[in-house]
């Protein structure tokens, strides 16, 4: 399985509840860099705390992959989520709204695992379509 196969897979499949992926792709010492979270994700735990809290909040929550590139140990991913919130997230009340969002994450790859990531995704726009912050204005 080549390093974008890899990436692939674990940015996708725990969505659909296939978790026995983060086991099988994710290093022991795993950590991941997001500003929109207050502390960096560690382990296989930590990555699988941060699905099972997107999924709390939004159940039906789906991400596709719009492209990749990958250059000998690294992967970039560009994506798309989509997803109705049910459930609280960064103390945000469940709204029913449907949102999308779009991101990159460079995945660094060791020994056929994952084992760093640097997620920058579009948490400003969750927050407008959940109604948590105010549209920006528009001239």
């Amino acid at each position: 399985m080549d390093n974008k196969e890899i990436v692939r897979r674990v940015a996708t499949e725990p969505w659909t509840g296939n978790f026995d992926v983060i086991e099988e792709l994710v290093a022991d010492d795993y950590t991941g860099y997001d500003p929109a979270m207050p502390e960096p994700t560690r382990g296989r735990e930590g990555v699988k705390e941060f699905f099972n809290q997107f999924i709390a909040a939004y159940p039906d929550a789906s991400m596709t992959i719009e492209g990749q590139i990958g250059e000998g140990d690294w992967v970039a991913t560009r994506w798309t989520g989509t997803g109705t919130q049910k459930g609280d997230l960064m103390g945000i009340p469940a709204t029913g709204k449907q949102v999308t969002v779009s991101g990159i994450t460079i995945s660094r790859i060791e020994g056929g695992k994952i084992a760093e990531e640097w997620t920058n995704w579009d948490t400003l726009g969750m927050m407008v379509q959940l109604g948590a912050v105010p549209a920006p204005a528009t001239t």
